[in-house]
């Protein structure tokens, strides 16, 4: 079965830094856009950084400069590498991978991982 499997959140200090991961199953890695989303109690899940099949990235303006996305075809593993981490970072973030060409019609998350940036 065809999963993602988000990992790597937890406790933070403002300032910090926290590693996600997003290891897929199943899946022609290559052939998927890949994005990392966030949702806080009470908001709506929001987007937070992409990156296509060639490498290209786009992030949200609340996280440019501290976040980076990243992918490793080889490893079929995604990354979101968090630094100068602030409260408002708070949130269970999701990894999400949505397919081109014939694998258009597909669209996987993962379960979500807590991060939570608190002193």
């Amino acid at each position: 079965q065809e999963q993602l499997v988000d990992s790597g959140g937890g406790l933070a200090q403002p300032g910090g830094s926290l590693r996600l991961s997003c290891a897929a199953s199943r899946i022609t890695f290559s052939m998927y856009i890949l994005a990392w989303y966030r949702q806080a109690p009470g908001k709506q899940r929001e987007l937070v950084a992409t990156i296509t099949r060639g490498g290209t990235t786009n992030y949200a303006d609340s996280v440019k400069g501290r976040f980076t996305i990243s992918r490793d075809n080889a490893k079929i593993t995604g990354y979101l590498e968090m630094n100068n981490l602030k409260p408002e970072d708070t949130a269970v973030y999701y990894c999400n991978a949505r397919g081109e060409g014939i694998f258009r019609s597909n669209d996987y998350w993962g379960q979500g991982t807590q991060v939570t940036v608190s002193s």
